[in-house]
């Protein structure tokens, strides 16, 4: 027996004669592991999965993956198809968009978070609180600036607190306070963007 992933690349698109076998019937015959009905079945479809899978991805080896990925739990569980929600074609075409929107939505949240890192990279290296207070102007940064965290969540203010006033860093603030670093830089990242907007409304 082939690996499912063999199977699949060693079945040339268009080449497996399955014309007069139902699709219900391919099905069945997958329960007993026929692989040439798994090869019918792929050379039928595949082609349309992959045009569908691309123009929700929009990347060719992407879409190409998620189509073996929905294939493979084909061939793993072909009982999960029930026959009273439409036909295999439509039950098919469902796993394929189902995969295509949760690798963008997957691909979304890692660039958002790489972003999220990168800011909080940056918020480790640089002296906010001079550069707040150089944008206000003396004497009324101090001011301003405990003004503006008083708008904040209380687990942000008090972080941001003992960053500008009691002048911590990020690592001190999580040893005193018996915090994770990374929750101490999520919540400094969350402050320092409310901050700013509260500090605009300030500044007009």
């Amino acid at each position: 027996m082939y690996g499912t992933a063999t199977l699949i690349r060693s079945t040339p698109l268009g080449t497996i004669d399955v014309s007069q076998t139902g699709d219900r019937d391919l099905l069945q015959r997958l329960l007993t592991r026929d692989e040439e009905a798994f090869r019918g079945l792929f050379s039928r479809y595949a082609p349309t999965a992959k045009a569908l899978a691309l123009r929700v991805v929009r990347q060719q080896h992407l879409a190409e993956e998620i189509v073996q990925e929905a294939f493979m739990a084909v061939w793993r569980n072909p009982a999960a198809y029930e026959e009273q929600r439409g036909s295999v074609k439509t039950w098919l075409m469902g796993m394929v968009h189902h995969r295509a929107v949760d690798a963008v939505r997957r691909e979304e949240s890692q660039r958002r978070r790489a972003e999220a890192e990168g800011a909080v990279a940056t918020l480790e290296t640089e002296d906010h609180a001079e550069a707040v207070a150089t944008e206000l102007g003396a004497p009324q940064e101090r001011a301003a600036i405990r003004a503006a965290l008083n708008t904040l969540p209380e687990a942000q203010r008090a972080v941001l607190e003992m960053m500008y006033f009691d002048g911590l860093s990020q690592s001190e603030i999580a040893e005193r306070n018996g915090l994770p670093l990374g929750t101490v830089k999520s919540r400094t990242l969350l402050g320092m963007r409310r901050l700013r907007v509260a500090l605009e409304g300030i500044e007009r």
